[in-house]
């Protein structure tokens, strides 16, 4: 089953990020707006939020990607609250 997260405080409710073969997780810096997570296909999601401290965006999406891959199969999404204002998920392009 596909896993999904859903970040609760994003400005579209209900906006889901695939889990899908996820390659990496990055962003530029402690302070960066944006985290990219991008996928084996080629395709990028971009989460673009209020400047992070210390990399807390990063470290949050790291983590609840960790935990929502060990709930249960029959749980398709996780929900989490980014720590700072998200402004935009462009997803997958």
């Amino acid at each position: 089953m596909t896993k999904f997260l859903k970040i609760t405080n994003a400005p579209l409710t209900g906006q889901l990020i695939s889990l899908e073969g996820i390659k990496s997780l990055s962003t530029a810096g402690p302070t960066a707006t944006a985290v990219a997570i991008k996928y084996g296909d080629g395709t990028t999601t971009t989460v673009t939020t209020a400047a992070q401290v210390a990399s807390d965006v990063y470290t949050t999406i790291l983590n609840s990607i960790e935990s929502a891959i060990a709930t249960s199969w029959q749980k398709g999404y996780y929900e989490v609250a980014l720590p700072k204002a998200v402004t935009e998920i462009a997803n997958a392009s």
